[in-house]
């Protein structure tokens, strides 16, 4: 069955509620020059068609998985953007969402022969906010046909709503709803009728249909997480449970430590854009960077040369003056004079791209800094990336799985994920019957952050953080307002269906949210994924948790935009078997506290999202044979007041991460299950 559209995730720029600690201490008082970032807020942007949703992607920009075709035609995206970023965006075709929903568009003239339609699923749901519809179906006419869909249920209840079409990269998947229908009551029968004269009915079943989850033993545990919790604390309760549980666990470290969470320190003296000097030290600024100052003077005589000395932590760069005793000095002399200088502790650079041909004016005595705001507890080396093994009998002979979360550092909530599910596994081995069987008959491999140094960031600087820490943009991208805009985002880093390669969903632009890095593996967090793969052959499935959006996904996930052209696609007995192992995990997610992943959200990334060239479950299918899904935790919530589905964020109040947190958990258990089964089971596909 051919799966249908896209959706997108939702950053919330503020700090959670309760995190008052991790509160953002003011800038460096003592740097000159503007040198903080400009702000970064989420919009909701509405662009015409997919063709110019595609653009967007293309363009690198920072979007979330929380996408939204409209019943005119349009859709609706959610990103992460500066204002300026905003206007470059305009020029796309994109600008800020109506607060009112756009009417359904008028319907095209169809074809004289009336259309076929193909209902390819209709699903009812009932989550604790009431029972949905959702239905996809496809018309002979493509997306041209006007789709609508009425159904009747128990008593007489009944209704009918507007399909819309989704069309990717210029092919035609299907129509569905924008989102879920709230129905009265549970629905039995729908039918698809088109403006063409097509028609089709068919009998709407449940969903998920997966298995139920096993039944707990009475006093099993749950609900041990209990705030939003940073690298360090995270690895602390890697460490906790190894030493609570040393016959069931070990701690693997990693062999690719990261950059670590550090930085060059910078000053920018001057005016921009022309008399302006960029200064970043050689050193980070943990490792002495912050210790030095630089300032640039007026001789106070005439016809003095530019000359620049270093006296212990302090650069003076005395500035040229001419015959009446004015200065005279370039920001792009002043560049060549500190670079010409040697054992010089800096490098400097002009403002962005400008040439500097403007005269530098006397700046007083300025401390470089590196700008990093985390207390001084937090370490600025590189960081180890730990993985937590759990099992009883860990050599190797049982199934494995590796659950690996916040590739994206601003995913406050994935982690809580991986954590809650280990505790669960762990504190209930000895009273649980079911949890038992699945550490008896399964290896996992647990990653709580797989991307430290941006978590880290994220936390304590700029809480929009996707990528890591390490800054691979020329001096011209490099100045300290840019600060924000560094770094790789470790999705789209991997080496199967790669930017690389040619194909799309990644950013060769150093500062794009979905910078895919100079070079296929270029960062250790992406090595380290693949190492555990390469390293433990007996992992058979994987889950790479992020947020947030409420997805459930697997490969292919991406494809190269001239003709669509995907990664090979699962054989159909394949897709059969992620399809149906994905019904049983969303089954355990829903028995938590009513939440249901939307089935129109269940399938392969590049039927139900977007193209992300170079993304890890990709390389895990494709060059190892692993059954990679992707969790995209943090399901919308129904507003009842305004009949509409709500997104939740990046970073919740902890009231809400903490139920997506326990409930996803919940799934993560449910696919350790889907393992244990798979090495007994003789329709393996």
């Amino acid at each position: 069955m051919r799966r249908l559209r896209a959706s997108a995730t939702v950053l919330t720029l503020a700090l959670a509620t309760g995190l008052t600690a991790l509160a953002q201490p003011p800038a460096p008082a003592a740097v000159a020059g503007p040198a903080d970032p400009e702000p970064a807020s989420l919009v909701t942007l509405s662009v015409p068609d997919r063709a110019a949703m595609e653009r967007l992607v293309g363009s690198g920009a920072d979007l979330t998985h929380r996408v939204r075709p409209q019943p005119d035609g349009s859709v609706q995206v959610d990103a992460v953007v500066t204002p300026t970023e905003l206007a470059e965006l305009r020029a796309l075709g994109a600008t800020p969402a109506p607060e009112t929903p756009p009417r359904a568009r008028a319907a095209r003239t169809p074809a004289t022969a009336q259309d076929q339609i193909v209902v390819e699923r209709a699903v009812w749901f009932r989550s604790r906010d009431g029972y949905f519809l959702s239905v996809e179906a496809s018309s002979s006419l493509a997306d041209a046909a006007a789709l609508t869909v009425s159904w009747r249920g128990r008593q007489g209840a009944g209704g009918q709503a507007a399909m819309v079409p989704y069309v990717d990269a210029g092919a035609y998947l299907g129509h569905q709803f924008s989102a879920p229908v709230p129905v009265a009551a549970r629905p039995e029968w729908i039918t698809v009728t088109s403006a063409g004269g097509g028609k089709a009915e068919a009998r709407v079943r449940e969903w998920p249909d997966g298995d139920r989850p096993d039944r707990r033993a009475k006093g099993y545990q749950s609900d041990f997480v209990t705030q939003y919790m940073p690298p360090d604390q995270l690895n602390d309760r890697v460490k906790a449970l190894h030493r609570a549980f040393p016959r069931l666990t070990e701690i693997i470290t990693l062999p690719y430590e990261t950059n670590g969470y550090r930085r060059q320190a910078q000053a920018l003296l001057g005016a921009p854009p022309g008399a302006a000097v960029v200064v970043t030290s050689n050193a980070y600024g943990s490792e002495g960077g912050n210790d030095l100052a630089i300032e640039l003077t007026d001789p106070g005589a005439p016809g003095r040369a530019l000359q620049v000395t270093v006296n212990g932590k302090i650069i003076t760069v005395s500035l040229a003056t001419d015959a009446s005793g004015a200065v005279t000095s370039t920001a792009a002399q002043v560049v060549a004079a500190l670079n010409a200088t040697p054992g010089i502790p800096v490098r400097a650079a002009p403002y962005r791209t400008d040439p500097g041909a403007g005269v530098v004016a006397p700046v007083p005595l300025t401390q470089l800094s590196d700008f990093l705001r985390a207390p001084a507890g937090v370490s600025r080396a590189p960081a180890k990336v730990l993985a937590l093994r759990v099992g009883a009998h860990r050599d190797g002979s049982r199934t494995g799985v590796l659950a690996y979360a916040q590739e994206h550092a601003r995913e406050w909530v994935a982690p809580l994920v991986a954590v809650e599910a280990a505790e669960r596994l762990l504190r209930n081995y000895a009273r649980d019957p079911a949890t038992r069987r699945l550490l008896e008959r399964t290896d996992v491999f647990i990653v709580p952050t797989v991307n430290p140094d941006g978590a880290n960031y994220s936390f304590y600087d700029f809480n929009g953080q996707r990528k890591n820490m390490t800054n691979h943009c020329p001096a011209s991208q490099s100045d300290p307002a840019l600060r924000n805009t560094w770094g790789v985002d470790v999705n789209r880093n991997y080496a199967v269906g790669s930017l690389h390669d040619g194909y799309f969903g990644a950013s060769a632009n150093c500062q794009s949210g979905t910078y895919a890095g100079p070079a296929e593996h270029s960062e250790p967090e992406s090595r380290n994924v693949m190492w555990l793969a390469e390293r433990y052959s007996n992992i058979r499935f994987a889950m790479n948790i992020h947020s947030y959006g409420g997805y459930f996904m697997w490969p292919p996930g991406a494809y190269k935009l001239d003709g669509r052209v995907t990664l090979p696609r699962p054989t159909a007995q394949q897709e059969a078997y992620f399809l149906e192992s994905a019904r049983t995990i969303e089954q355990a997610i829903a028995a938590e506290r009513g939440t249901v992943v939307w089935p129109q959200q269940t399938g392969p990334v590049t039927d139900v999202l977007y193209s992300a060239a170079g993304n890890s479950a990709d390389e895990l299918w494709y060059d190892h044979g692993v059954y990679g899904w992707d969790f995209e935790v943090g399901a919308d919530l129904w507003n009842a007041q305004t009949g509409a589905w709500e997104g939740v964020g990046f970073q919740p109040p902890f009231s809400e991460g903490h139920q997506e947190a326990l409930e996803f958990a919940a799934g993560l258990i449910s696919l350790i299950g889907v393992a244990a089964d798979y090495r007994d089971d003789s329709r393996k596909p």
